[in-house]
């Protein structure tokens, strides 16, 4: 799995005929920035209102996820969304000139190729991953539909369907791993039964459906009456199938390319909690419905365990900076070089930690017996995480000296003692001007708040 955020490099287009709607669409993947997010656009509509891919956004589910916000809707997202997922692409802006994405051939794959074309563009900042605290299940019993999501350090989910079908009968998908996605599962089709066309027709969806972007399964002989209405609803001359399978012979690209497809649809859909997750999926006979409602629990439990304002550290991802490139940029040393790790910056904001130990040499004489980090040296080692940020903005930090000028409203919530580990995120309030930076920060130890305050800084030139 991918450690940082991920955009992509440029723009690429795909364009097509949208599967419910008929309706033809270009759609644009764009660049964005760190913690955007996955974001669609209606570039058609007045104003171009943007739709954020949200579970709290979902307006609709009939044989396929649409959302809508601001007044526009985008229909049948679910497979731009688990193409996203299998790049591990954090931030994206999705433009499109009609109602809903191209359904190309049924798949994600062409989603994939056309964002692999222009490649991804690292960012300098980790990814959000939602951990599960702890085991969750989802069941509906009237349709005999089981899910469950399980704490593990990765991202893993099998499936079983079972259609009480001759034709498909029970089928199991895996995956293993996210990168196993593009060759495994991004290309298995859409799919109904041929019993179901007609009914779709009627609810006035699959207009744009079609032998050549979707799978129709024929689980009984049918006349030929039923052929020629059928060549008539499809837009077809001909319509044939000359045994229980799949309409007009169509080679299945998997003995279970349905299983694969609802695997598909799920990591879709579940991208719709917000952030990467870290777990692994069993689901049972899922569909639509189940993988919204599902994704509804599990964003519900997010929100419960996960605060905002407090800097996400993960010690297992490599840092953006360590203690190596920290030396530098920042001319402190031993002992005052009081920060370990940098592991986000950007133009606006900056994080890092400090691991604090009996050793630290202040321990010696600050309250021998009662060790306790100076509230001072707290702030200084902010103040050196905000020197960071500061000389972040500048092409050649190392011209330059990085001054503070005042400290505004510190106050301190916590004792910090040895073996605690500070986590530190400073910010600008206000854009920086002629090298003066005004910041604010915070400091945490677990999800307890240690100190906050404000600062302000000057930018110096070195005289040559």
């Amino acid at each position: 799995m991918k450690f940082n955020q991920h955009t992509i490099k440029s723009e690429s287009t795909v364009s097509g005929v949208g599967l419910h709607t008929g309706v033809v669409s270009n759609m644009t993947f764009s660049p964005a920035p760190i913690n955007h997010g996955i974001i669609f656009q209606r570039i058609d509509l007045e104003g171009a209102p943007f739709v954020k891919a949200d579970v709290d956004n979902v307006v609709d589910l009939s044989r396929g996820t649409s959302i809508e916000e601001n007044g526009a809707r985008i229909n049948t997202i679910e497979h731009v969304l688990a193409a996203l997922v299998a790049l591990e692409i954090d931030n994206i802006i999705i433009k499109l000139d009609g109602p809903e994405p191209p359904i190309m051939d049924g798949s994600s794959r062409q989603f994939m190729d056309s964002i692999m074309s222009v490649g991804l563009l690292d960012q300098n900042i980790q990814r959000n991953f939602f951990e599960l605290p702890e085991s969750v299940f989802y069941e509906e019993k009237e349709r005999n539909v089981e899910m469950a999501a399980l704490p593990l350090d990765d991202y893993r989910v099998t499936v079983m369907v079972d259609y009480n079908s001759p034709v498909l009968g029970s089928q199991h998908a895996s995956l293993n791993k996210i990168s196993d996605f593009y060759e495994h599962i991004s290309d298995a089709r859409t799919f109904c039964f041929l019993h179901e066309i007609e009914a779709l027709y009627k609810q006035d969806l699959i207009k744009g459906g079609d032998i050549s972007n979707a799978i129709v399964v024929v689980d009984r002989m049918i006349k030929k009456g039923e052929l020629d209405h059928l060549s008539r609803l499809l837009n077809k001359p001909k319509v044939e199938v000359k045994k229980e399978g799949i309409l007009n012979n169509v080679d299945l690209r998997y003995k279970n390319e349905p299983a694969r497809h609802k695997l598909l649809d799920i990591v879709g859909d579940l991208a719709l909690v917000g952030r990467p997750i870290k777990a692994q999926i069993l689901a049972a006979r899922p569909g639509h419905a189940a993988n919204i409602a599902f994704a509804r629990k599990l964003k519900k439990l997010m929100l419960k365990t996960y605060q905002s304002s407090i800097p996400q550290y993960d010690p297992k991802i490599p840092p953006v900076m360590d203690i190596n490139k920290i030396a530098k940029i920042l001319p402190h040393r031993y002992p005052f070089l009081l920060i370990d790790k940098i592991f986000h910056i950007d133009a606006t904001s900056v994080s890092g930690i400090k691991n604090v130990t009996f050793n630290e040499p202040f321990f010696q004489g600050h309250f021998p017996g009662n060790p306790v980090m100076p509230g001072v040296l707290q702030v200084e080692a902010m103040a050196q995480i905000g020197g960071i940020l500061a000389l972040n903005s500048v092409p050649d930090p190392e011209n330059y000296w990085t001054y503070f000028l005042g400290i505004e409203n510190f106050k301190f919530k916590k004792m910090v003692f040895p073996g605690d580990t500070l986590v530190f995120k400073c910010e600008l309030v206000e854009p920086i001007r002629r090298g003066f930076v005004k910041m604010k920060g915070v400091a945490y130890v677990g999800t307890q708040l240690v100190c906050e305050g404000a600062m302000t800084a000057v930018l110096v030139k070195k005289e040559e």
